[in-house]
């Protein structure tokens, strides 16, 4: 889920197995990922890898007042299938169906956990653990764009719907579905030559069992300050994003981050869970490619 996800670390391995692609005769798309080092013209490698890293400040669960703070380096990996695909600021997928202004997957997302204790509002209460979602996400082309300057860019819808869980990798709990319309616009090299940007909006939408996970509050957690609270379904919140990037030399980008979450008119405003209309996310990061495939991706 989009509140609590680094967009700009999408590192995840697995093995799937998927029917073929049906149809692709989609033409080469001439936008770039926010890490993504070739220029609009230039044809991806199949795979790379290399070393990213970064931080993120962000509320420790929608509408929360306290902040959770991340810093974290690793490898990334990054293949560009044509039915699995893995990084390059989309996550995980894999491709079922594809064309020119369509595309269907099945996706994966994170989001990391936040501790209890250091939360006042939730002291004496159950952690919540690291989620992770998988589901269906359809995307469609809205429209692309040519800058007489140079440069490129797209909009694009999402949908997308996802079953989600959590895990203290010990157990792993069913904790519903959420629903996230989302609109994109996608530029690259308008501005400046290899600089990208991208800013999206979108509403999410959750059936009771991760609003609970969120907001219900058990008799026996009850006190003083924070009264008994039985948690429904519904909206859950909005958000709207902004990343930029920029190559810093050669195979090494940057990258900015940030977004605002507005609460207002969510289904459990009146939980005493709730604490904030409005919250936010910033980070930074970069990627430093350390090796790309001589094969380039078809698509």
């Amino acid at each position: 889920m989009s509140f609590i996800k680094l967009y700009f670390l999408a590192i995840f391995t697995a093995v799937i197995f998927v029917s073929p692609v049906i149809a692709n005769d989609k033409d080469e798309s001439p936008v770039r990922g926010l890490t993504g080092f070739e220029n609009i013209n230039e044809s991806q490698p199949l795979w790379e890898f290399g070393l990213g890293g970064g931080a993120i400040e962000v509320a420790n669960y929608p509408a929360s007042g306290e902040r959770n703070f991340i810093a974290l380096a690793a490898p990334y990996v990054v293949y560009r299938g044509d039915v699995f695909r893995v990084g390059g600021g989309d996550g995980m997928r894999a491709v079922v169906v594809e064309t020119s202004d369509f595309e269907l997957d099945l996706s994966f997302g994170g989001a990391f956990s936040a501790d209890s204790d250091d939360n006042t509002s939730r002291a004496g209460m159950p952690e919540l653990d690291f989620l992770f979602e998988i589901g269906p996400q359809l995307i469609y082309r809205v429209k692309d764009y040519k800058f007489s300057q140079g440069g490129d860019a797209r909009l694009k819808a999402r949908l997308q719907a996802r079953a989600v869980f959590s895990t203290d990798f010990d157990r792993i709990d069913d904790r519903g579905f959420v629903i996230e319309p989302t609109i994109s616009y996608q530029q690259r090299g308008a501005i400046f030559k290899e600089v990208g940007l991208n800013i999206a909006f979108s509403l999410t939408f959750a059936t009771e069992k991760l609003q609970d996970y969120f907001y219900q509050v058990d008799r026996k957690f009850a006190n003083s300050n924070r009264q008994q609270y039985n948690a429904k379904g519904g909206y859950l919140g909005a958000e709207l994003s902004m990343g930029l990037s920029l190559p810093i030399r050669k195979n090494i980008r940057a990258f900015i981050t940030g977004s605002a979450q507005f609460h207002q008119g969510a289904a459990n405003q009146n939980s005493p869970l709730y604490e904030e209309d409005i919250t936010y996310s910033v980070g930074i990061g970069f990627v430093w490619r350390l090796y790309e495939s001589d094969k380039k991706a078809s698509w």
